[in-house]
């Protein structure tokens, strides 16, 4: 009896040394920026984890020295209007693939599917050059468009969450006399918010976390994205470590933010879309 206590207790414990050390390896380089952000350039390098005394004032230089103010506002842009987009054409896509029955499409769904191989780098040549003939090079357009007629991934999210909702429900709004469109946007679509949450969230952090597709198309700072403005504090012989760290904090923030207020939704539709692994 007590040896089964005793191997309770430590595979309760070893379970728990696992997890912590998994979180610290997400937590530590956050807090180390945030530690950084607000020490000197000298106590950066400084093993003591908390700075001698706190300089705020790395934040205010933050914004003297790049334009992060807009920056934010054109990420927040971009990022909001590729969310709107995806979200709609992702579900649209998704409910014709789940729920309208039509010659191929399972091979066309399979097809669509097989492009989530292709690496994001090979498509992006391609891309740009299409961005020049239209002439978006260096314009919002190019953050927008190219992101806004929804993606693979989004598409199979939405169909396995479409096909978990009962045949009912659409049974029942054809019956009533819903067109096609009334039953996707009235009936199937507000019962899908978990997945659409899902979805928005997951967009959201991709588009404010993209470097390579801004650092293709983008030079002037008046349109930048903030990743862009990471970047462009680091200097080719010197870089002011405190003031990068607390850019990178002030970028990061509203990710925080975001996740903090959609987490308990953001999992249940997770594990409702069939995305959690059941």
């Amino acid at each position: 009896m007590r040896r089964s206590v005793l191997r309770r207790t430590l595979r309760g414990t070893l379970l728990y040394l696992a997890l912590i050390a998994i979180a610290w390896c997400a937590v530590g380089p956050i807090l180390w920026a945030l530690s950084a952000s607000l020490k000197t350039q000298g106590e950066v390098s400084d093993p003591n984890p908390l700075p001698a005394r706190p300089r705020w004032s790395n934040y205010g230089a933050v914004f003297e020295r790049l334009p992060l103010g807009r920056m934010l506002l054109n990420t927040v842009l971009y990022a909001g209007c590729v969310t709107a987009g995806q979200v709609f054409f992702c579900s649209l896509a998704g409910y014709a693939f789940a729920r309208l029955r039509f010659r191929g499409r399972e091979a066309l769904f399979l097809a669509y599917l097989a492009t989530l191989m292709v690496p994001l780098t090979v498509t992006a040549i391609p891309q740009f050059i299409l961005m020049r003939a239209f002439g978006w090079v260096d314009t919002p357009w190019a953050m927008i468009v190219p992101g806004l007629f929804g993606s693979a991934f989004g598409t199979y999210l939405m169909r396995q969450f479409f096909r978990t909702l009962p045949a009912e429900l659409e049974e029942a709004a054809i019956l009533d006399g819903c067109t096609t469109w009334q039953v996707y946007w009235r009936v199937l679509l507000p019962h899908a918010r978990p997945a659409v949450l899902v979805l928005a969230v997951l967009t959201w952090i991709t588009v404010w976390n993209d470097f390579l597709w801004p650092l293709i198309m983008i030079q002037r700072n008046e349109i930048a994205t903030v990743t862009l403005g990471l970047v462009r504090l680091q200097g080719q012989y010197h870089t002011d470590w405190p003031i990068l760290m607390a850019a990178a904090m002030v970028v990061l923030a509203p990710m925080l933010v975001v996740y903090a207020v959609a987490q308990k939704a953001f999992v249940r539709g997770i594990a409702q879309s069939g995305m959690g692994g059941r």
